[in-house]
């Protein structure tokens, strides 16, 4: 049997489930243990014709522009777990198992395609347009982990979300299917969920699972059953109920409560994987108002703080939850591939490791820096509860600073 994908989880909420006309995402990224994850900007850029993007394994196309975007990844490869641009859209993956084995030979991983999806849609369905096209004419595959011994091989769900809709789109190789949602609360964790509500798919997805047995074409056709390794997607995601339940009050606080729920299993920390890195996003429906992204930057949301940023033009970069780049020498870029793994810690992962050491030796201590953390985390939420209740346009220099202060207040806690 394959190994099992890293438990990650994806959630979004609409209204009426979620306050004040906003909707709510949100992922805890569920990784290696000892893996480092950044906070990485990049601008929007014009590109000369002709010009190609180095990915993480291989180079494709780049498009004449690329919108700014704001990702938190693993900070070997190209790519990004998770993030937004600057037209509100947001992108999550989840490493799934199908009954297709994922492909060894390297192509696009799907964290690729989150960030490429996000530099180049300007809504949720053109990021998933953008993700599928590119599916079909690079494919995916190669090695999730920064791992020289074996190669760790998934395919790809993504959940994508704008001001207005969102969708959950499922791949097994070039083939996907997509369900649109504008309603309710969804979650997507590492089995497939999509079943016979399928809204957007590959042309020739039903022709091929005909081709190979997997359905008579008489059934109603489940993407799910189809694609699933015997009952795999069952058990997926019983933490919507708490969403649920919340009943119309779900909020940037209620998302980031669910994050760091370890009982529920949504935070994970168990002996293979980590929650390395959490995100939170909220988008208003009504345009005039901004987006506001929460990152963590830090493993385990219930050790970390939520730090908003905020899309203005000129924002300050965070060279402090950006990993040391090691250009052409670095392992994962040479071939064979990850033969040593060198030292990616930033400066916020480095003073978080002190601060746990801290919390197992002194719990008092611990507990009290915590409390002092929450609070800082608190008064970022209120200030953009604020912005988001005022009724005049946001000055962007109010904010040009804003992730930049936050990480540097919490540097200098733990201090």
């Amino acid at each position: 049997r394959m190994a099992a994908a890293p438990p990650s989880y994806c959630f979004v909420a609409f209204p009426p489930c979620s306050k004040d006309g906003l909707v709510v995402f949100g992922k805890n990224s569920a990784r290696p243990r000892d893996e480092v994850q950044e906070v990485v900007y990049f601008a929007a850029a014009e590109h000369e014709p002709g010009s190609k993007v180095e990915c993480t394994y291989i180079e494709i196309e780049q498009v004449p522009k690329t919108h700014a975007v704001v990702l938190s990844r693993p900070s070997w490869l190209w790519g990004a777990e998770m993030g937004a641009n600057e037209h509100g859209v947001c992108v999550a993956n989840e490493a799934v198992v199908t009954r297709e084995p994922a492909s060894e030979s390297e192509a696009l991983l799907g964290m690729d395609l989150v960030r490429l999806g996000l530099e180049r849609g300007v809504t949720a369905k053109e990021a998933l347009d953008v993700i599928v096209t590119l599916l079909e004419e690079h494919g995916q595959g190669g090695n999730y982990y920064e791992d020289g011994s074996s190669c760790h091989t998934f395919q790809s769900a993504f959940l994508i979300v704008d001001r207005n809709e969102a969708w959950i789109l499922e791949t097994s190789g070039k083939y996907w299917a997509a369900e649109k949602i504008t309603e309710g609360v969804k979650c997507i964790c590492n089995q497939l969920s999509l079943t016979t509500k399928i809204d957007a798919e590959h042309p020739e997805l039903r022709n091929y699972v005909k081709s190979q047995g997997w359905w008579n074409g008489d059934s109603d056709f489940n993407f799910s059953e189809v694609f699933s390794l015997a009952d795999d997607h069952l058990a997926c995601c019983s933490v919507r109920e708490s969403l649920e339940k919340q009943g119309g009050d779900v909020s940037a606080q209620a998302m980031i409560d669910v994050l760091r729920d370890k009982d529920s299993g949504v935070c994970v920390d168990s002996e293979s994987f980590l929650t390395t890195a959490s995100i939170v996003s909220v988008l208003p429906q009504d345009p005039s108002f901004p987006c506001i992204h929460y990152f963590t930057g830090t493993p385990d949301p219930s050790r970390s703080i939520f730090k908003p940023f905020i899309f203005v033009d000129d924002v300050k970069l965070v060279p402090k939850v950006q990993s040391p780049s090691f250009g052409n020498e670095d392992p994962a870029k040479k071939i064979p591939r990850f033969q040593e793994k060198p030292d990616r810690r930033h400066e916020l992962y480095k003073a978080h490791e002190w601060a746990r050491s801290l919390q197992e030796k002194d719990q008092d201590k611990g507990q009290k820096l915590m409390r002092i953390m929450l609070d800082l985390e608190k008064q970022g939420l209120e200030a953009m509860e604020d912005i988001l209740s005022r009724t005049e346009i946001l000055d962007p220099a109010e904010v040009v600073d804003l992730f930049y202060d936050c990480v540097d207040t919490e540097l200098k806690f733990f201090k």
